[in-house]
């Protein structure tokens, strides 16, 4: 693959091209990867509005009827609903584990099997989150398959 980098005089002419002969599933990884990057959220920390990066995004969980965006270090409440994150971000390889849960499979470092048919995804900042059986299947697909 060839890759090419040209400077530009003005930011809002920025683009990237990806010219190929066929869609491949590592074609759509990277244009997912592309349209991931630089994007920005906001959320409620400590009762501060701040801001941060879609990419940094471990997992979307639902509690008590709140939507959390949990980052390495930080954790930060929603203002949407857990099926509106995973429809918004689906394109950024974020996809449903659980019914509470949306994980983003950039921050997957892998899966193991756990009891009754589920699953363990160990994410990159260390944790283990419980994959439901119902997700299995899928999840394993994407992960082996590619989507």
């Amino acid at each position: 693959m060839k890759v090419n980098i040209r400077r530009i005089a003005k930011k809002e002419e920025e683009q990237v091209t990806i010219e190929c002969v066929e869609i491949t599933p590592e074609i759509k990884d990277i244009y997912s990867y592309v349209l991931t990057k630089g994007k920005e959220l906001s959320g409620v920390e400590n009762g501060r509005i701040c801001r941060f990066r879609l990419e940094d995004v471990c997992y979307f969980e639902a509690l008590d009827e709140k939507v959390f965006a949990y980052t390495k270090s930080h954790v930060y409440e929603q203002k949407i609903r857990l099926y509106e994150a995973e429809e918004a971000y689906r394109e950024h390889h974020f996809v449903r584990c659980s019914k509470s849960m949306v994980l983003n499979l950039m921050q997957l470092d892998g899966i193991s099997p756990a009891l009754n048919g589920r699953f363990f995804a160990h994410m990159k900042n260390g944790e283990k989150i419980i994959i439901s059986r119902q997700y299995v299947p899928k999840l394993k697909q994407i992960v082996m398959g590619g989507e």
